[in-house]
């Protein structure tokens, strides 16, 4: 089984007015999101905040860049995905669920709704009774098999920058004891830093990945018979990289970060079944 992962893409409404914006925001999002489709994979995950503001106009023209015959896309909600509207309209809207689960020969695979809802404030992380309740049946429930989470937000103090304040599930939330029920390989990937990172704790690795406006790419990830391996793709189109610079002077509510890339280290990670991951 082929994941394809792409992290916080920031599909922006811009001013029309503003010369060769609106060309820089079709070459940049309509490229990017053409090779990403274009991956051989199974399912293709967006790990949040695939819209800047969670408009109607950027939820419907983002879903139409996406839209691809016979191929199943799978939105997991951020914070900036429910700023303009309350979370119901949004997946009315997207025809995606809150929160839910895919259980394959390979894996289990599990996607949480982390963001909170309409909240400009405070756009850290969250998870509510009901849903923790119901994460802790899934993870009983994966046995030894490969289990695979996708929030937006990290675990706090796992990946980059995860201790900031608002930059994870709120410390208060003890998700470690529902986490370490899990017998098998277990594996979180996460958004919201803007920053790669892949850090090991307790028998979980934790895949992050950066803002696409950063650092153009994605992640794929294998699932094997012997071995779990998850890669980088840098995307190196000259339209994308060069439109880039362009929607970062125009954007609001988003603002580049340095070092997006990270180190060696977490560009890439091989999982070796019942054995310690390696990290390459």
């Amino acid at each position: 089984m082929k994941l394809a992962l792409i992290g916080d893409l920031h599909y922006h409404e811009i001013d029309t007015a503003i010369p060769g914006l609106a060309e820089a925001r079709s070459a940049f999002y309509s490229n990017v999101l053409q090779q990403f489709m274009s991956l051989d994979a199974d399912l293709y995950i967006s790990l949040g905040d695939l819209t800047n503001y969670g408009l109607n106009s950027e939820l419907k023209e983002v879903y139409e860049l996406l839209s691809q015959p016979g191929k199943r896309f799978i939105h997991v909600l951020g914070n900036h995905d429910l700023y303009a509207q309350p979370r119901q309209n949004v997946l009315e809207t997207t025809g995606q669920q809150r929160y839910h689960m895919l259980e394959t020969d390979e894996a289990m695979l599990v996607f949480l709704d982390t963001a909170k809802e309409m909240d400009y404030t405070d756009w850290g992380g969250w998870l509510d009774f009901e849903q923790l309740e119901w994460l802790d049946t899934k993870v009983v429930q994966s046995g030894t098999k490969p289990l695979l989470v996708f929030g937006h937000h990290p675990v706090y103090r796992t990946t980059a920058g995860s201790d900031r304040d608002m930059g994870s599930i709120h410390p208060t939330i003890n998700i470690w004891n529902i986490l370490n029920r899990n017998q098998g390989i277990g594996i979180y990937f996460n958004g919201h830093i803007h920053v790669d990172s892949i850090v090991q704790q307790l028998d979980w690795s934790f895949v992050q990945m950066s803002a696409c406006l950063d650092q153009p790419g994605f992640r794929l990830v294998d699932i094997g018979e012997e071995c779990i391996r998850i890669t980088a793709v840098d995307v190196t189109d000259p339209r994308v990289l060069g439109s880039a610079p362009v929607l970062h002077q125009h954007m609001k509510h988003f603002s580049p970060t340095v070092n997006a890339r990270g180190k060696e280290k977490d560009r890439e990670l091989v999982l070796q079944k019942l054995e310690k991951p390696v990290i390459s």
